[in-house]
Order: C-alpha cells, then sequence, then structure tokens
C-alpha cells in the first residue's frame, strides 16, 4: 500500500508541525521577525509619509526658485547663498540664538528650582504640581494674546503696576521697541516653558535614592553640598535631554512670535521659523522659504546629537557599557 505523501494532507511543507489546523497568519505572528516588522510598519509609514516625503520636499523647493505661482527651475545653493547676502536674514539669526539661549538658560534655572521646591514637602503640594502644568497646557495662541494685553502700549498692566509705583511716568512700550521686543518674546517664552523643565526635572528627582541624602545627612553634608555632590549628578543626565528638547522648542518657536509681534518691529524679533513663512506663504518664495527652513537643521541635529551623548552616559551612570 503507498504512504501518503508528507505535506499532501494537512500542513504545507515548509510550516513547522505546530502549523497543523492553524491559519497562515497565526503561524508568520509567531515568528518574532515577522511580528516585529508587522509591529514597526505603522511607525515607518507615519514617519515616510510625515517626515521623509515633506523633507524631501522642502529639500527640492530648497534648490529651486520656486514660488507659489510659478514652479521654478532647479538653481542648486543660490538660495543659501543669498541669505549669507542677506542682512535681515543675518539679523534673524542673531535673533534666534539670542532668543534661544537666553530662553533656554532661564527656564532651567528657574525650573530646577521650581522642581526641587515642588520636590520637598510642603503644603498643598499635589495641587502646586498640577497647576505648575497650566501654561504648558494652555494653547499657544491663547497665551499669545494675553501677552499682547500684558504688552500693550496703552493697557499694559505692568506699565500701569510701574506708574502706580512711582517707578515711570509713562507706559513701557514693550513691543514697538527692539531690544524691549525681544526680551518680552524671550519672557513670554520663559512662562510657557518652565512646566515643561519643572515637571521633568521633577520627575528625575523622585528617582534619586532617599537613602543616598540619609548617608549625607550622617555625614554632616550641607544643602548645598547634597545639592552639588549628589542631586545635580544624578540628575545632571536628565537635565541634558530636558536641555536638548528645550533648545528644539525654543529655536523652533513660531506661533508666540508671530501672535505677539509678527516679527517685529521692522525684523528685530524675526526667528528662523517665523521668517520662513513669512517669505514662503505670505511672500510667495516658496524656495526662498524653504531654504531657511533647511539651514535649521544643522542646529537641529547638534541638539539631537547632544541628546544622544547624553544618553550615554546615563548608561554609564548605571553601570552599562555605551556600546
Amino acid at each position: 500500500m503507498a504512504r501518503p505523501v508528507e505535506g499532501s494532507l494537512g500542513r504545507a511543507p515548509g510550516l513547522p508541525r505546530a502549523a497543523t489546523g492553524r491559519g497562515l497568519l497565526a503561524v508568520l505572528l509567531d515568528r518574532e521577525r515577522v511580528l516585529g516588522w508587522l509591529l514597526v510598519a505603522p511607525v515607518v509609514l507615519l514617519l515616510l509619509t510625515l517626515v521623509a516625503y515633506p523633507f524631501a520636499v522642502a529639500i527640492g523647493y530648497a534648490l529651486s526658485d520656486r514660488t507659489i505661482a510659478d514652479e521654478g527651475v532647479f538653481i542648486g545653493l543660490e538660495n543659501f547663498a543669498n541669505l549669507l547676502e542677506s542682512q535681515i536674514y543675518r539679523q534673524t539669526l542673531r535673533n534666534t540664538f539670542l532668543f534661544t539661549a537666553g530662553a533656554v538658560t532661564l527656564k532651567l534655572l528657574l525650573g530646577l528650582g521650581l522642581g526641587l521646591l515642588l520636590n520637598e514637602a510642603i503644603p498643598f503640594r499635589r495641587t502646586l504640581r498640577a497647576a505648575v502644568l497650566l501654561p504648558w497646557i494652555v494653547p499657544t495662541v491663547l497665551s499669545a494674546i494675553a501677552f499682547w494685553w500684558i504688552y500693550d502700549p496703552q493697557f499694559s498692566i505692568i506699565s500701569w503696576v510701574l506708574i502706580e509705583l512711582g517707578l515711570r511716568e509713562t507706559n513701557v512700550d514693550f513691543i514697538n521697541t527692539a531690544w524691549p521686543a525681544r526680551w518680552s518674546l524671550i519672557w513670554a517664552n520663559i512662562w510657557r516653558g518652565i512646566p515643561f523643565v519643572a515637571i521633568s526635572l521633577l520627575a528625575g528627582l523622585q528617582t534619586i535614592s532617599p537613602s543616598l541624602y540619609e548617608a549625607a545627612l550622617l555625614d554632616g553634608a550641607t544643602p548645598w553640598q547634597r545639592f552639588r555632590h549628589i542631586t545635580f549628578p544624578m540628575l545632571l543626565p536628565i537635565l541634558a535631554i530636558v536641555m536638548t528638547f528645550s533648545i528644539i522648542f525654543t529655536f523652533t518657536d513660531f506661533q508666540l512670535v508671530y501672535a505677539i509681534t509678527r516679527g517685529g518691529p521692522v525684523n528685530s524679533t524675526h526667528l528662523m521659523a517665523t521668517l520662513a513663512f513669512q517669505r514662503g506663504i505670505p511672500g510667495g518664495q516658496l524656495g526662498e522659504g524653504a531654504a531657511i527652513a533647511v539651514a535649521m537643521i544643522p542646529f537641529l541635529v547638534f541638539a539631537t546629537l547632544f541628546s544622544y551623548f547624553a544618553l550615554a552616559r546615563r548608561k554609564w551612570q548605571q553601570g552599562e557599557s555605551n556600546d
């Protein structure tokens, strides 16, 4: 009597015996490599659609003289060369670095202080922790409108307080003169960004073992010594990550600046993001606007590399290798 050919009944020749009576999809899902690709595929698709494709289009626009009314032609690096010769672009570059450096520095200092305060056993600590998040969760446009009213040349509450205290005789013109407008935007950005820094650092503070502080107290360490030798070193990797994200958020800020000053007075508060929008959309010069946006990439790449090395330090601190 002839023996049945294996694989002709019950299962395919290339599948394991466990596949008998089961669907092909179930068998494939049991394989880690296949399951891994299936889980990663939606994320990869989103990145290709929402990041890679727009990035490629922006590069193409930046290398052309495309406008809203004309598809344009390839001109190479001419847009970037024109930017370096533009006084407005050089001023915008200085404004962006001043805005980023001033806002990030003060956000880190004030956010660290607030995080340390919220980590202490103070009354209504949970309520205060929740309230601190309000500036962060309020829509940016609403925050901008509030600051626009605060900085109004005629109805500014700050000017009213200063006049009532006898410190000034006239209102302060916050947004119609260059340097007051720059610092007004920096303080608005600080107010909005402090919650992110404070809550992130508070989460880091919660991970520090209390036994370290108890041992330091037994050794007679002062509060400053405990902060310098325990808190700050243990918090440094998280501080580096928070600093990196804060730099990226601040460097690419658009809504707050555009809603309050629109880059004025006379381009004195333009950041690279607002100038790129102004040249590309209202100005119709899509190629020039894309070139300004692409010129931001090297700085953002540097911030990302900074984050990577901070993570490497974190691994070293936990006793792992940096490989």
